[in-house]
């Protein structure tokens, strides 16, 4: 027994750690790259605009997110009551829905720019806004349908956390986890890797011509920025996935307490690494930092111009 109680205290401890420690770090980085689009306007493009909204997502999950689950691991269990959980469950499944949709978006963009530039010349800034709003709309949907019924949230076993009651595991819990999976897991994983894989192609097809130089060095930068951030999401959001299925055909009780602790900090966890990404994959944002850094009042970010910008290169303001 004495044995047992260590090792929920050593668990305990730990996820009480990782929320603070990560929380900080990612709070400050994502103000850090909110701050960085603000001073340089040379940034601020129909691209980069996915980017911030992504660095907003962090940013609500790191100012809600882990404090509350940093509280409730140090109270011993869920702190905030009946309505606290709810509002923080919908708010953290908001938040990830969001950052799925707008990671679905930059594999987009980076497809058209790439390989459809006949496509891409016909973007306009409207249309970026509103794949961006598609995106935040989807995570409404998802995140407020537990609250009107569809499934429901709860703490999960340890207390530590509020997320969808996959104790429960009715019909309604099944259905509506596996809609979830297969339309915001599934659908953009496809997506992403169609773009991805067709936009390797047509990079190694100017390769192969001796024609790079003709691409835009940009594009080079925010793909291996962009694939990145997709195997992380894989990363970070597998092991929720495998909870959710693992409850959905089986007997949530057999879930280790572990994996139900991991599961959730995993899917908070790109909050943190998605900023240290930014910057270094792609060298506008590097030079920026660096021009933050040295408190300079303005570092210019040269944009390349070999060939014709498509609307995903061109300022917000155009």
């Amino acid at each position: 027994i004495i044995n047992i109680l260590k090792a929920i205290y050593l668990m305990y401890t730990s996820s009480l750690f990782c929320c603070l420690l990560a929380g900080v770090i990612s709070l400050s980085s994502n103000i850090v790259v909110l701050i960085m689009f603000v001073k340089f306007k040379e940034l601020r493009n129909a691209t980069n605009a996915i980017i911030i909204n992504l660095a907003f997502t962090d940013v609500g999950v790191a100012g809600i997110g882990y404090p509350m689950s940093a509280a409730s691991d140090l109270y011993g269990s869920w702190k905030f009551g009946h309505t606290g959980c709810q509002i923080y469950a919908a708010l953290n499944i908001f938040f990830g829905m969001a950052s799925i949709g707008l990671l679905t978006v930059v594999a987009i963009d980076r497809y058209i720019s790439i390989c459809r530039p006949d496509i891409g010349q016909k973007m306009t800034t409207c249309s970026y806004t509103i794949l961006i709003v598609a995106a935040w709309l989807n995570a409404v949907f998802w995140s407020s349908m537990p609250i009107v019924g569809w499934a429901g949230y709860a703490p999960d076993p340890t207390g530590a956390t509020c997320t969808i009651n996959w104790r429960n595991n009715d019909a309604s819990f099944i259905s509506y986890t596996m809609a979830v999976i297969f339309v915001n897991f599934i659908v953009p994983l496809s997506v992403m890797f169609y773009c991805y894989y067709n936009v390797s192609v047509t990079i190694k097809r100017y390769k192969a011509s001796n024609c790079l130089e003709s691409i835009n060095i940009d594009w080079s930068d925010q793909m291996d920025m962009s694939v990145v951030m997709i195997v992380m999401f894989l990363v970070a959001w597998s092991p929720y996935s495998i909870v959710c299925l693992w409850a959905s055909f089986s007997d949530p009780k057999m879930i280790p307490a572990p994996m139900a602790i991991i599961a959730p900090l995993f899917a908070k966890s790109s909050t943190f690494y998605n900023p240290c990404i930014y910057v270094i994959a792609n060298k506008k944002f590097r030079r920026a930092i660096i021009g933050m850094l040295r408190c300079q009042t303005r570092q210019r970010i040269t944009i390349s111009n070999q060939v014709p910008m498509t609307a995903s290169q061109l300022p917000l303001n155009q």
